[in-house]
């Protein structure tokens, strides 16, 4: 019983921590929209949820060093072992900012939705295992 409820937990806790950081990737693209050479950034949430809960890391190698001068090759950034990704623009605007408005809006709202809708299912499963437990 205890282990299907530390499964039940560490499942919401990876997804909702995953949508909390793609949350501020969002709000940061919608913060730099008039920003010169701004690049809209992302996660690929369905794959970092799927590491995390499998247990893998970043799933990223590590490049070869052959001469010891040789730096690590670490320049991408990750968000709780997810890779960042850059977004293809629809439309890039002349100043080289990436950020499309209407798309950073519809996957901020989308991403909050989903957020809530997960607190809201994790909140009713413990009320339900609560209410097992007390009878």
């Amino acid at each position: 019983m205890v282990s299907k409820l530390d499964d039940m937990t560490r499942f919401h806790q990876a997804a909702l921590s995953l949508r909390s950081a793609r949350q501020e990737l969002l709000a940061s693209n919608i913060a730099n929209a008039d920003t010169p050479n701004y690049k809209a950034r992302d996660i690929d949430f369905a794959s970092a949820l799927r590491a995390a809960i499998g247990g893998e890391g970043s799933g990223a190698t590590s490049m070869a060093r052959t001469a010891p001068a040789h730096l690590d090759g670490n320049a991408g950034s990750t968000v709780m072992g997810a890779p960042v990704m850059y977004r293809k623009p629809v439309q890039p605007s002349a100043d080289g900012n990436t950020v499309d408005m209407d798309v950073e809006r519809a996957q901020f709202a989308e991403n909050a939705l989903r957020y809530e809708a997960s607190v809201k299912f994790l909140s009713e499963q413990m009320k339900a295992v609560m209410s097992a437990i007390q009878g």
